[in-house]
């Protein structure tokens, strides 16, 4: 940092004593903060700690900028003591002690040695304003690296802590049921998190800066906050990992009434298939001319799947009945919804014959209401149907077309009443 230039106008005895005090509180908020830095936690504990990455190559910047904020803040007691004894030398200064303390207080007059470690062989010049702004300037460089450190020890190793103990219970309730590494997923989770959890303790300890997330625009020492994207995605996946392994206690508990229910269900569909293969022997031999759908067979691969699960839960294999459990109880429910719908489609050519039943006698009955029960042509009409209807074996179509002849002729006979022409179209 070069000379300014000349420092101006020749102070007098005010300005000169004005800008003496400004200086000293100056001098007095750096020794402040330096000590302050000194015994900051966080730095002791930077000092203290096997360092890697990111937070070591800071932090040995760090000290190196450090001895270069005592050797400016030594310049710079040593050039505000100087001025102030040539200050008190005299209560009124003359014009040669005030063009001095004018030069010391406003020009270029402190001289510091270039710092070696950084291959800096020439000395630096600056005003003493200049060498308050210069150790303001790399105080704060330091205190960020020292507060952003202490900050992440500060968060994220507790929080790890409480975690793996978290995961320490979780990891026991897991064995109590059977959920083991090598045997079941979520034991296999587990040890990915442990395994995680410790990497993370150990990355965050040694390299918290690597840990922190700074605030877009901040200035500020320790603007930001510390990074916690593995730690939520570690304590997330626990938390799925905790809610199967309580779903797997909920098995443990209940498994009993599960395992009755499905055996109730798988009962029902199969009693629902016997009588559709029942009612499908039926349908053949009353209906003609119809494609009636095979019934399948009994579920017995549900069955013996049936037979698996009552045997983990006699051995208390609770991971594997948790899984097998909930397949079955699908599979149960989709099995009776199919022997209900082979039910509806073996049966369906009987209710279509008792449709076309019902729709004639309705019409039977609604012209007799008018009476003409005896006409002919209806009579004759009714009974070809009747016939049909309650032959077997049925023809199905030909039914249909005997009711609707009967349908059509009824409803010319509500609406014109009898015809004379012995038929009717």
């Amino acid at each position: 940092m070069g000379v300014t230039g000349p420092p101006g106008p020749v102070m007098d005895r005010d300005e000169v004593d004005r800008a003496l005090a400004r200086l000293g509180a100056e001098h007095k908020a750096v020794e402040d903060s330096l000590l302050a830095l000194q015994d900051h936690a966080g730095r002791r504990l930077l000092e203290g700690a096997e360092l890697t990455g990111t937070t070591k190559e800071r932090w040995a910047e760090t000290e190196r900028t450090v001895v270069r904020l005592w050797t400016y803040f030594d310049a710079y007691t040593a050039a505000l003591r100087e001025a102030r004894e040539i200050r008190a030398r005299r209560r009124w200064p003359g014009r040669d002690e005030l063009a001095e303390l004018t030069d010391r207080l406003r020009g270029g007059s402190v001289v510091v040695p270039g710092d070696a470690d950084r291959g800096a062989q020439l000395a630096e010049r600056f005003t003493l304003e200049q060498l308050v702004a210069r150790m303001n300037e790399l105080y704060a460089a330091s205190l960020d690296v020292v507060v952003t450190a202490d900050a992440v020890w500060s968060a994220l190793p507790a929080r790890i802590d409480l975690l793996a103990a978290e995961l320490n219970r979780t990891r026991s309730l897991a064995r109590s049921v059977g959920v083991r590494p090598g045997e079941h997923p979520a034991g296999d989770d587990l040890e990915a998190i442990t395994d995680e959890l410790a990497t993370l303790r150990v990355q965050v300890v040694s390299d918290p800066l690597a840990f922190w997330r700074p605030t877009p625009g901040s200035s500020a020492p320790g603007g930001g906050r510390p990074d916690t994207d593995r730690y939520d995605r570690a304590a997330r996946a626990l938390e799925d990992v905790r809610r199967e392994i309580e779903a797997v206690l909920q098995v443990r508990q209940d498994s009993e009434s599960r395992l009755l229910r499905l055996r109730d269900l798988l009962s029902r569909a199969d009693r629902t298939l016997a009588e559709a293969r029942t009612a499908r022997g039926e349908v053949l031999a009353k209906i003609a001319a119809s494609e009636v759908p095979v019934v399948s067979g009994p579920p017995t691969a549900l069955q013996e799947r049936l037979a698996t699960a009552a045997e983990y839960r006699r051995h208390a294999q609770w991971n594997r009945l948790s899984p097998l459990l909930e397949a079955l109880e699908r599979e149960a429910e989709d099995e009776l919804l199919r022997a209900r719908e082979s039910l509806t489609a073996v049966t369906a050519p009987l209710a279509v014959r008792a449709e076309l039943r019902g729709r004639l006698d309705a019409y039977k009955a609604k012209v007799a209401r008018h009476g003409y029960a005896e006409d002919p042509l209806l009579v004759e009409r009714y009974d070809a149907a009747r016939r049909m209807l309650w032959s077997a074996p049925c023809d199905l179509r030909a039914a249909e077309q005997a009711v609707l002849r009967y349908q059509r002729a009824a409803t010319e006979v509500l609406s014109t009443g009898p015809s004379d022409r012995g038929g009717y179209g």
